[in-house]
């Protein structure tokens, strides 16, 4: 037992007598001890049923006297029945500090009684009380260490538990953010996630980029009226956004924009847990629409044309192919200067004077680049239609990664 020092002769003989008297009055001990314990506090009666109780406190308490006076060369069995005891409590749902309580309460009332053991009717006797004095510090390391022993217990076993939960818990999101249906997924979330089944969400999702050894985006992202559930993926940071009842996707993005570069993807608002899927696809569907240098938190509903080609790779290679094809055969700068000057312009609004302000250019520079670019698609910027297919196909170019 640690601390115990080696007991011979005398010593060893009046402990051990002492001891083995003490079993005789266990059961008297124990209801004493289970007495003690609900005056402090009904949440022993609450959640342990009372003979189990008195059953697992007696044999915890017979093996505790018994290792006082057991040799050192003996397992520790009173620390291997304080293990299972906090493995027990931690799954039973008991508080921690009542368990180091009882342990304690025990400790004192098995000291107490030992003492009593030495007193007689005649004013006791005094070299028994000496010698059970000298075991005061035996009889506490004993306490000291299945109380330490239980605890650690209980704490291995309540992670482990946590650890469980949190992992089940993971796996019902996941399972709504990959669409998965099951009769009561959506309701065995709520319950878990502590979420309303029925609400309005969103889905965010953020391109993972090199941290430098700065922490995930989303331990930075918190905003009154919203409440978020992050995942972390191989590629991507997906999180799940309660947004209430009055907060909007524009909130939403500027309070993502504030405080991570992006990319990111907002999905629109979904009705429900069970939406969690669609919304997940949409969001990612968003975040396709950033070019692979980009920057900046996008909604889908403010990329709806861009989001048509990339949910199309095999169209938009075609229609790029189809308005652009004559650019391909340019020098790589031509074809730069001539595009760009189209996105810039788009930008401005079709006016070629501010075009030319952003292109430090002069603003018939401007005019002559888009003739020769309406020349080489065979297409007028004029005409309603054409300017839709050079838009897309500009955008179709853009996330494509080409130079």
């Amino acid at each position: 037992m640690s601390g115990r020092r080696a007991r011979t002769g005398h010593d060893w003989a009046v402990l051990t007598e002492a001891c083995t008297a003490l079993l005789d009055r266990l059961p008297e001990l124990v209801d004493q001890h289970l007495r003690e314990l609900h005056a402090h506090s009904p949440l022993y009666a609450r959640v342990l049923s009372q003979d189990q109780h008195w059953q697992e406190t007696e044999k915890a308490m017979r093996i505790g006297i018994e290792a006082i006076s057991a040799p050192r060369t003996q397992p520790r069995r009173d620390l291997e029945y304080a293990e299972w005891t906090g493995r027990r409590r931690a799954q039973q749902g008991f508080p921690l500090e009542l368990l180091v309580h009882s342990y304690r309460q025990a400790g004192y009332l098995i000291w107490d009684a030992l003492l009593e053991s030495a007193e007689g009717p005649e004013g006791g006797d005094p070299e028994k009380l000496a010698v059970l004095m000298r075991a005061a510090t035996t009889v506490f390391a004993a306490v000291d260490a299945e109380t330490a022993t239980a605890s650690e217990s209980y704490r291995a076993t309540e992670a482990e538990l946590r650890h469980r939960t949190d992992e089940r818990l993971q796996a019902l999101l996941d399972a709504l953010l990959e669409g998965k249906e099951s009769a009561g997924l959506a309701a065995r979330a709520a319950a878990g996630l502590d979420l309303p089944e029925q609400g309005r969400y969103a889905v965010v999702v953020l391109r993972l980029e090199r941290r430098d050894g700065r922490e995930p985006f989303h331990r930075r992202i918190q905003g009154a009226g919203m409440r978020f559930i992050w995942r972390m993926r191989t590629d991507c940071e997906v999180g799940v956004v309660s947004l209430g009842e009055e907060t909007t996707l524009a909130d939403l993005s500027e309070l993502l924009a504030a405080r991570c570069p992006g990319p990111g993807g907002i999905s629109p608002v979904v009705e429900g847990l069970a939406g969690l899927g669609r919304a997940r696809r949409l969001a990612d569907l968003a975040l396709r629409t950033c070019a692979p240098d980009a920057t900046g938190i996008v909604r889908l509903d403010e990329r709806m044309p861009t989001a048509l080609v990339v949910s199309q790779p095999e169209l938009a290679e075609r229609l790029v192919a189809d308005v652009f094809g004559n650019l391909m055969g340019l020098d790589p700068a031509d074809r730069v200067v001539l595009l760009e000057t189209l996105d810039a312009w788009l930008a401005c609004e079709g006016s070629a004077g501010r075009t030319a302000g952003r292109l430090y250019c002069h603003r018939n520079t401007v005019f002559n680049r888009l003739r020769r670019l309406e020349q080489l698609t065979s297409r007028s910027l004029s005409r309603p239609r054409d300017l839709i297919e050079m838009t897309l196909a500009l955008d179709a170019f853009r996330l494509s990664g080409a130079a």
